[in-house]
């Protein structure tokens, strides 16, 4: 009898570390919600996930993750408001332990990160945050296509100037109505 495929969207991790389970695939864009800014995007995400348990001495096995994603997503430069091709690459070891209070300790005092170990763990969902975690804060062009507006010009401040309310001139107009 065959067994099933394991389902990356519902992954056992203790049992993928204990096979040293490797996955890998391709996900279309458009699969990632919080990712993609404008519903025109596509694309695939590239990934892959590999189950490791690592034996320590005198302890426990340590249950870990390694995590692998690619993909190119379009955002709108900061500078001139042009869109920007960004290629986003994560590689994340996470390693995983029994609860949250074990996580919360240990993820304060070392360097790795450290998750509570699910029952179910949906590696959509992981890459697409971990994705979200890789994008700039101020997405950019290294070199803009057009060079960027850096400033209104002076016939358009002078006009801006011109048009503009002047609200003590109205208090003038009161101050001089009440002495007369």
């Amino acid at each position: 009898m065959k067994s099933r495929p394991p389902d990356p969207r519902k992954l056992d991790v203790a049992a993928a570390a204990a096979d040293a389970l490797a996955l890998e695939g391709r996900w279309p864009l458009v699969g990632f919600e919080r990712l993609l800014e404008a519903a025109t995007q596509d694309g695939v995400v590239v990934w892959s996930a590999t189950g490791q348990l690592r034996h320590v001495p005198g302890g426990e096995p340590q249950t870990w993750l390694h995590l692998a994603a690619k993909a190119r997503v379009w955002r709108d430069c900061q500078r001139c408001l042009h869109p920007v091709a960004l290629d986003l690459e994560v590689a994340r070891a996470l390693r995983f332990v029994a609860n949250e209070a074990t996580a919360e300790a240990l993820d304060a005092e070392s360097e790795d990160d450290v998750l509570a170990l699910p029952r179910w763990l949906d590696l959509h969902e992981l890459v697409e945050d971990e994705l979200l975690l890789a994008l700039p804060l101020v997405p950019m062009h290294t070199h803009c296509p057009e060079a960027p507006r850096m400033s209104a010009g002076v016939e358009a401040l002078e006009s801006a100037a011109a048009d503009a309310p002047r609200p003590f001139a109205a208090l003038a107009g009161l101050k001089r109505g009440a002495k007369g």
